[in-house]
């Protein structure tokens, strides 16, 4: 997941960048399938924060309902979803060397 974590990282921190509107359209569809399957990967560990967490993502991401937020809400939003991914990438790298 980590690579998966770093790409969608990489595509929502462009998402600063003017793209036509279908990339952003295709960013948040790629955005809600990472963040359902990650939620679906965490409530299989029993960990239900992040379960919680992910599953907010994936709806909020979600393109099928607009959610109104804004340009300058929406850069925010991508941004720091973007830090904590790559924040939660270093964190399990952590957890995994101090096992």
């Amino acid at each position: 997941m980590k690579y998966i974590y770093i790409v969608l990282s990489v595509l929502l921190l462009l998402c600063l960048a003017p793209f036509p509107y279908g990339y952003y359209m295709l960013v948040r569809f790629v955005a809600m399938t990472v963040f359902a399957v990650s939620a679906y990967h965490y409530y299989g560990k029993g960990q239900h924060t992040f379960t919680i967490v992910f599953g907010a993502l994936a709806l909020l991401f979600q393109p099928f309902v607009k959610i109104v937020l804004g340009r300058t809400m929406w850069n925010i939003v991508d941004v720091l979803v973007a830090l904590w991914l790559l924040s939660l990438i270093l964190m399990e790298k952590k957890i995994m060397k101090d096992d």
